[in-house]
């Protein structure tokens, strides 16, 4: 490599770092500000188990030790009975954020893109779970995982510099618009997917359906911004793809908005249809929103599935 192109590169680098440094403080403080505003309490694994919650009562058998028996039930009828403790054990998360080129639009300079909302919510996520002692595992936007499962605060920190990283980078526009997601994920995980998954159906479904083949459960979160709900043009309208699709000019966008909302509708019905084929959540969100109620919605979609 030539020194000029030496030299070159080095500014570009130093450029994307100084884009990432002014990234992250704004995406973590406002993941941790509305984790510490969704209030949750302590979900167990709803079965037999380690743990300091009372479970349930069940008839002593052979198998039980004489200290296991609860006297005091015991007492109030002619049968011995045994104290069980629910289930607590860690579980691992695996999260995913879409950040292609479709996810950078917002409608107005007042609103966040959909992919900065979709990050702060998948931080958000993060913060919440590993608070209740979870593991953590980020899914790179082609779907591999970028390192193993952790907890802590310093996973989420983690987790943030690479999607601060990834969010800065020059949007790659041949990529797939659905990834296909790595077979060496954790055996339980469950999967937490944030897009606007306005890819062709077809294409989610593949991809969707390849994770529960796995035995994965899941949740999928739809972001958009409300001008893709609503279609709020009148008039000559130049549309432009983000991932170069072209440009489609429509003379009276007023006339096209019964039309493109039915077929955003039916394409919303598809997802949350294939969704619930295979067990797995589905929750819309909009940029002009707040996430709390999303957020808390998912996370009791998310300790629901725990067994």
């Amino acid at each position: 490599m030539k020194a000029a192109d030496k030299r070159e590169e080095s500014h570009r680098l130093r450029m994307q770092a100084d884009a990432i440094s002014a990234t992250l403080p704004p995406l973590l403080v406002a993941a941790r500000r509305i984790a510490a505003s969704v209030t949750l309490g302590s979900h167990g694994r709803r079965r037999a188990g380690v743990g300091d919650s009372f479970w349930q009562f069940r008839p002593y058998s052979k198998d039980d030790t004489p200290s296991a028996i609860d006297w005091r039930q015991s007492g109030k009828v002619d049968m011995v009975f045994v104290r069980e403790r629910e289930w607590v054990a860690a579980q691992t998360a695996a999260l995913w954020c879409d950040a292609s080129p479709s996810m950078r639009y917002r409608s107005s300079p007042k609103l966040p893109t959909k992919a900065e909302r979709a990050a702060v919510m998948m931080l958000t996520i993060a913060e919440l779970l590993v608070d209740a002692g979870e593991r953590i595992l980020r899914l790179s936007g082609d779907g591999r995982p970028q390192r193993a499962a952790a907890s802590g605060r310093l996973a989420v920190a983690q987790m943030a510099d690479a999607l601060g990283a990834e969010m800065v980078a020059e949007a790659t526009v041949d990529a797939p618009e659905m990834p296909t997601f790595s077979k060496g994920l954790p055996r339980h995980a469950t999967l937490v997917l944030i897009s606007d998954f306005l890819a062709p159906l077809d294409d989610v479904a593949n991809s969707i359906r390849a994770l529960a083949r796995q035995g994965l459960s899941g949740h999928m979160v739809q972001v958009l911004d409300p001008a893709e709900e609503t279609l709020p043009f009148s008039g000559r309208v130049r549309f432009v793809g983000l991932e170069k699709e072209g440009a489609t000019v429509i003379d009276r966008a007023e006339e096209a908005r019964a039309g493109y909302v039915r077929k955003l509708n039916s394409h919303r019905d598809g997802l949350r249809a294939l969704a619930a084929s295979i067990g797995w959540s589905f929750t819309v969100h909009h940029t002009d929103h707040s996430p709390q109620p999303a957020l808390s919605a998912l996370h009791n979609a998310i300790t629901g599935y725990r067994r």
